[in-house]
């Protein structure tokens, strides 16, 4: 029995040394890393100190929050308004009501501002009613939203009546490029081109044209006066011929003419 006491004590005796030992060396482990993040704290301090000297500024994070979407039932009430607002142009239009029909137009894009079809119309309405830097403006943003051949062909047309010649030519480049078929692509920029001096541009795109618009007499003269302007004489006598043949009693061509064979 006073073995078995003896071994009983030893073994507690272990057992609590053991658990002495797993303690200090947890508590070791504890210091050690304490002091890590205290050093790790006052190094990044320090750095933080040393940046604010040199005059670093930090900026703060801005949470952004997103825009609510809009509900199926609100789009769908938005969209009859417009179309509403739109139907109420149309009338005021007939009757002639210039400024009742802008009004309305504005009235619909402070609901959509995005209905990019209610802006175009609205351009339209500026452009036809001689308000052409309005315009402008407008057709500068539809093309930023739109690729459409027909809004850089108007943005063109809105600089030719501003005399911002160099500003249409580009802008019927943009809708030359867009639609390379079409006769009236060539010869609005070959207008321009001429507008804006630019004579040796503007006479291959005035032949492209009349080769499919050939009875149109404006084309012609246009192109019989860059041929002056280039100098090219028998050029200019040929297309002036074409014009005395499709208008055999101009007096005007029949003039250049005889003006030329002097010449």
């Amino acid at each position: 029995m006073v073995v078995f006491s003896a071994l009983g004590m030893i073994y507690i005796l272990v057992l609590v040394g053991s658990l002495l030992g797993i303690c200090a060396l947890f508590g070791m482990r504890m210091l050690l890393r304490n002091r890590n993040v205290r050093r790790f704290v006052r190094s990044v301090r320090q750095r933080f100190a040393s940046m604010e000297e040199r005059g670093v500024v930090f900026v703060e994070e801005t949470k952004v929050e997103r825009p609510r979407k809009k509900s199926l039932r609100t789009s769908a009430i938005e969209l009859q308004q417009v179309r509403s607002l739109v139907r109420a142009v149309e009338k005021a239009l007939v009757q002639g009501k210039v400024e009742e029909a802008e009004r309305l137009f504005i009235q619909a894009l402070t609901i959509q501002p995005q209905a990019w079809d209610v802006k175009a119309q609205l351009a339209k309405l500026y452009l036809t009613t001689g308000r052409e830097s309005k315009a402008e403006a407008m057709y500068k943003e539809l093309v930023e939203q739109h690729d459409d051949v027909s809004f850089y062909s108007n943005l063109g047309l809105a600089y030719y009546r501003q005399e911002k010649y160099i500003e249409a030519c580009q802008a019927y480049q943009e809708a030359l490029n867009r639609d390379p078929q079409t006769p009236e692509r060539s010869a609005a920029l070959g207008r321009a081109c001429i507008a804006a001096r630019r004579f040796e541009e503007a006479a291959p795109l005035l032949e492209k044209a009349v080769k499919r618009l050939s009875r149109d007499i404006e084309l012609l003269h246009l192109l019989a006066e860059c041929y002056i302007q280039l100098g090219f004489k028998e050029m200019a006598e040929e297309t002036y011929r074409r014009i005395n043949r499709l208008e055999p009693y101009d007096e005007e061509v029949k003039a250049k003419l005889l003006s030329l064979a002097r010449a």
